[in-house]
């Protein structure tokens, strides 16, 4: 992967390892890199072409723009290089728990196993309630996704259910998803413990 050119001052928050910012066109060849990539894109319905991904990344930056969060580029700050993206997003496709915001990672295969998904997501919930002032935040995966399941456990979210996602074909084997979710004060509380 190509190193980022952006510096420390360009992010708009950090973590003890990573920084969130918004995509620039520097990022296409390498999110689409991430994006055709059968190993990361296994538990989602296809790879996407070059123009599909161009579009997502152009989709997420206009979400960004438009609520002041979304599915944020991350750069490892040693190495500032780009590793993926972890952020929230306002989804609403027809389901019982919607509209709502979801928080959702996808990383590069070299930066999987290393803590940095969880560390992402933990410093995005913070984001969320202390910055956002969002009072409920929703995580959701095929079932069969049990890596992502992990993360979600790991951020202390708690399973609310499954569900059939609409988006999906029917019989499809990625239909059936785990719902998670996360409030304000249950976030707060587990700080509090810690």
């Amino acid at each position: 992967m190509e190193k980022s050119s952006l510096t420390n001052r360009n992010y708009l928050f950090t973590s003890q390892r990573l920084g969130f910012r918004k995509f620039h066109l520097g990022d296409s060849d390498n999110f689409y890199s991430m994006n055709s990539n059968e190993e990361v894109m296994r538990y989602f319905p296809s790879l996407l072409t070059k123009d599909q991904s161009d579009s997502l990344l152009d989709k997420i930056n206009t979400h960004i723009d438009e609520n002041g969060f979304g599915f944020f580029a991350v750069d490892h700050l040693d190495t500032n290089t780009f590793i993926g993206f972890i952020g929230l997003k306002r989804t609403n496709f027809e389901a019982d728990f919607t509209p709502c915001v979801e928080i959702g990672w996808r990383l590069i295969p070299d930066f999987w196993n290393q803590g940095l998904a969880t560390e992402g997501a933990s410093r995005c919930l913070e984001f969320a309630f202390s910055k956002l002032g969002l009072d409920t935040i929703y995580s959701f995966t095929p079932i069969i996704n049990k890596p992502s399941e992990r993360v979600m456990q790991k951020i202390g979210m708690i399973k609310d259910g499954e569900f059939e996602h609409p988006l999906v074909k029917q019989d499809h084997r990625l239909k059936i998803h785990s719902l998670y979710k996360i409030s304000k004060q249950k976030y707060m509380d587990g700080i509090k413990v810690l």
